[in-house]
């Protein structure tokens, strides 16, 4: 498996709290909503069904729906992210990949570790299983908790492989 160079952003836990940004993006999926700063992202928000927003047609391959003139650099990229995942899918494994800066990504935890090592190390739209990511991560019998990793994935769009 080829390693890909991921940006790691280190928390200042403890320190002034960010200022988050807020976008949204229309897609095939339904509205997207993305939360960063100027640091890093902090989450992504899919659609909990399947629906556009009234008045959204089907056809909208992409679009800024809102946030456009708050957009930070890691918000910029991972606009561009997520238009090639929509748009032209084999040219996501060649984009740097923003930067994250959420809580639960900086943690020394086993669910960091988990995120981490996926996102390192499985080629985008591999599939792999829990017992293989558990291996991969260093502890062969947390399939179980890869699964509860997984689950609180909060970038689950770009760190997501086939499970």
């Amino acid at each position: 498996m080829a390693s890909r160079r991921v940006p790691k952003v280190k928390s200042t836990m403890g320190g002034s709290r960010c200022k988050e940004r807020h976008m949204a993006l229309l897609t095939p999926v339904g509205k997207i909503e993305i939360l960063g700063c100027e640091t890093g992202l902090h989450e992504i928000k899919l659609p909990k069904m399947s629906l556009l927003p009234s008045g959204a047609e089907s056809t909208a391959i992409y679009e800024v729906y809102e946030g456009s003139e708050e957009m930070t650099e890691p918000l910029q990229q991972c606009m561009g992210w997520l238009h090639a995942y929509f748009c032209e899918p084999a040219r996501t494994a060649t984009l740097p990949v923003p930067a994250f800066h959420h809580p639960l990504l900086q943690q020394d935890s086993f669910t960091s570790k988990v995120l981490w090592t996926l996102l390192r190390d499985v080629k985008f739209g591999e599939a792999v299983s829990y017992k293989h990511l558990a291996d991969l991560a260093g502890n062969s019998r947390a399939a179980r908790a890869v699964g509860g990793a997984m689950r609180s994935n909060p970038l689950y769009i770009i760190i997501y492989k086939m499970l």
